[in-house]
């Protein structure tokens, strides 16, 4: 079943109407396709989720959450003006680890079905080049969640930079929480947060 508490609190996953000529080139899918195409590997990894097991849901997921999440912009994002402090070597690990992270959430998450389904509401563009994917999803004898997918083009691709779930940003809790852990207490210290959280993940 679709663990909804949690991932109202640590959707790891997560700002912005005219798509770009690489958006629209041939070939490319739009912003409601990269939804759509990530909202069906969600759901066949839960119908599959006891069976596959953590390990296997988190492989099974890992493309389709690196194909349709930008995450380096992501981590990015998160960290705001402390990305600049970073060395490159630095950058790189974080991205690594959150990118681990953002895959471990919906592995442990996602991992039941018991008759869930997504629905497509609306799309609507927005002044700074971007698209959000107004959508729902229904859960058998619980209230519907909503979320809203903002997505920008990348230059190859729409890809999803944040995500609020029933009017919670997925990024501005993780920017809340991990600017504080850098700033206090250094970026060693907030990359064991994060494997920390990968590692109870894998448990639970």
């Amino acid at each position: 079943m679709f663990k909804r508490n949690n991932l109202l609190a640590v959707l790891l996953l997560p700002i912005f109407a005219v798509a770009s000529f690489s958006a629209q080139a041939e070939g490319a899918l739009s912003a409601r396709q990269v939804i759509d195409n990530f909202h069906a590997d969600l759901i066949n990894v839960m119908k599959n989720g006891k069976q596959l097991g953590f390990a296997g849901r988190y492989d099974k997921l890992y493309d389709s959450v690196s194909k349709s999440h930008d995450l380096t912009k992501i981590a990015r994002i998160v960290i705001g003006k402390e990305w600049e402090k970073l060395s490159e070597e630095q950058q790189k690990k974080l991205v690594d680890v959150f990118s681990k992270l953002s895959v471990a959430s919906y592995a442990h998450n996602f991992k039941e079905y018991s008759g869930e389904s997504f629905t497509f509401d609306s799309e609507e563009s927005t002044t700074r080049g971007g698209v959000i994917i107004h959508e729902h999803l229904s859960i058998p004898d619980d209230k519907d969640v909503k979320f809203d997918y903002m997505l920008k083009d990348n230059g190859d691709s729409w890809r999803i930079i944040n995500i609020i779930a029933n009017g919670v940003s997925d990024l501005a809790l993780k920017r809340s929480e991990y600017t504080a852990v850098l700033q206090r207490e250094g970026f060693d210290a907030l990359i064991a947060k994060i494997n920390e959280k990968i590692s109870q993940y894998s448990k639970q």
